[in-house]
C-alpha cells in the first residue's frame, strides 16, 4: 500500500494561529493564501479560535488585529497538558 500524500502534522487551525502569531493584523485574504484554504474556511477557523478563547479580535477601523491567549490548553486529550504557547514555541522560525 502506498502512503497517502498531502497530509500535514498540524491542522489548518494551527496554521492560522501560527500565521497570526507572526503578524496579528493579517487579513482573512492573506491568511487564506498563506494557509492554502478558502477565505470562508479561514473565517470559520477564526470564529472557532475566538469561541475557544484562543484569540480575541480588536477592530481598528475596517481592519482587525488579533491577540493570542497563549495560556489556553490544547484541546485534544493527548496534548491537553500543553498550551497554545507550546505550539507557537515549536513553530518559531
Amino acid at each position: 500500500m502506498e502512503p497517502r500524500s498531502g497530509w500535514t502534522f498540524l491542522s489548518n487551525h494551527s496554521h492560522v494561529l501560527i500565521a497570526l502569531a507572526g503578524d496579528p493584523e493579517l487579513r482573512i485574504r492573506d491568511l487564506s493564501q498563506i494557509v492554502g484554504i478558502t477565505e470562508r474556511s479561514v473565517a470559520q477557523i477564526l470564529l472557532d479560535l475566538e469561541g475557544a478563547g484562543v484569540i480575541t479580535r480588536a477592530k481598528d477601523g475596517r481592519r482587525n488585529a488579533y491577540h493570542i491567549n497563549a495560556k489556553v490548553p490544547l484541546r485534544h486529550p493527548v496534548e491537553g497538558h500543553r498550551t497554545v504557547k507550546d505550539i507557537l514555541r515549536l513553530a518559531r522560525k
